[in-house]
């Protein structure tokens, strides 16, 4: 069984919908027994870092995450999902991350012809043997929405670049914690090969 966790975000419903596609129980839940005893867990994302945040703390979300990790339970974070497990965001300031893992989250630099949010697709960039790109090729198309992007620490843990306006790294991988950018649940059959994968560790 996968958990989903519940905090109100939007983007729930159609994570649940693709796992389910694939065969596999999924539930969204915020009760930490429940979450604790899946075998793997999924957090996804859609809004703001610090209203995000504020909802995990309201619902006791916290500790239950960092017990996941430490737990060795294979974790996907989703679009703001992945932001949210790293320490901090230019969009909320003073407002802490999870810091699970290690990096900054900024606002995509202003362009000419590029337009913020970053909505659309973008071919992925490959790198250092991602789990999750098992049975993927090179430049692969997934689907994007964001305004912030990821730049990690550790170059050692990110899996995918994307290039817009800057060099985003799309997906991170770090022992049993996983993390994209992009929505795998809307990026069509690559990104459904993506859960297949996270599935299958």
């Amino acid at each position: 069984m996968i958990a989903i966790i519940d905090y109100d975000a939007g983007n729930l419903k159609s994570v649940q919908k693709a796992i389910q596609f694939l065969g596999e129980d999924a539930v969204i839940s915020r009760d930490h027994h429940e979450i604790l005893s899946a075998d793997k867990v999924i957090l996804p994302g859609v809004g703001s870092f610090g209203d995000a945040m504020n909802k995990l703390k309201k619902y006791d979300l916290i500790p239950t995450i960092h017990e996941v990790v430490e737990k060795r339970i294979p974790f996907l974070g989703i679009c703001l999902g992945l932001q949210l497990l790293f320490e901090k965001s230019e969009e909320s300031e003073g407002i802490p991350g999870l810091g699970i893992l290690e990096g900054e989250i900024l606002r995509i630099p202003d362009q000419p012809g590029l337009k913020i949010p970053h909505i659309g697709w973008n071919s992925l960039n490959l790198v250092n043997n991602g789990r999750l790109f098992k049975n993927i090729s090179d430049n692969e198309y997934v689907y994007f929405v964001h305004s912030y992007y990821l730049k990690a620490k550790e170059p050692s843990i990110v899996k995918a670049t994307t290039d817009y306006s800057t060099v985003i790294h799309a997906s991170v991988e770090k022992d049993n914690v996983f993390a994209c950018q992009f929505h795998p649940e809307k990026s069509g059959e690559i990104g459904l090969q993506i859960l297949r994968n996270f599935i299958a560790i």
